[in-house]
């Protein structure tokens, strides 16, 4: 088995899978709480460096994030795994930044989605259905990847 040593070749291994990985972040009490999300790699809307994406509403995973932003994500295609570790950014209802406004949200929410390998039959549903939920962009800056 050869080992992955790049951002691209983890993300590689979910393509076929809707970029399903798994995303573990760190609770108040240091245990790990994980979930499944759908993961992509695309350009940071600000700073244009590669960063990994995900779309997400999930109270604990964003406390989480917003106190600890370390994160950890895990891709695999059988028994070939990628972990990549990194740092949370979050863009959101709750969480502005300075780049961000409501348009450019819902343009994000988008790109994130498709960069995971998304597609979508009804786009303006879509972005009702992120808008209502105050879903909200996740962006992983990469400190390390390592694999099997």
């Amino acid at each position: 088995m050869t080992a992955l040593h790049t951002v691209e070749d983890a993300v590689a291994l979910s393509r076929d899978d809707n970029g399903l990985a798994i995303v573990a972040t760190l609770r108040a009490d240091n245990t790990i709480q994980s979930s499944m999300v759908n993961v992509g790699l695309l350009p940071h809307p600000d700073t244009g460096e590669s960063v990994l994406g995900f779309v997400t509403y999930g109270k604990v995973k964003l406390n989480n994030l917003r106190a600890r932003p370390q994160v950890t994500t895990t891709f695999r295609q059988d028994w070939k795994w990628a972990t990549v570790e990194g740092t949370a950014e979050i863009a959101g209802p709750e969480d502005p930044q300075p780049w961000l406004d409501d348009e450019r949200l819902r343009g994000l929410r988008r790109e994130v989605f498709i960069a995971a390998g998304g597609t979508h039959d009804d786009w303006d549903e879509y972005d009702r259905v992120m808008a209502q939920q105050g879903r909200a962009v996740i962006f992983i800056s990469i400190t390390r990847v390592y694999s099997n």
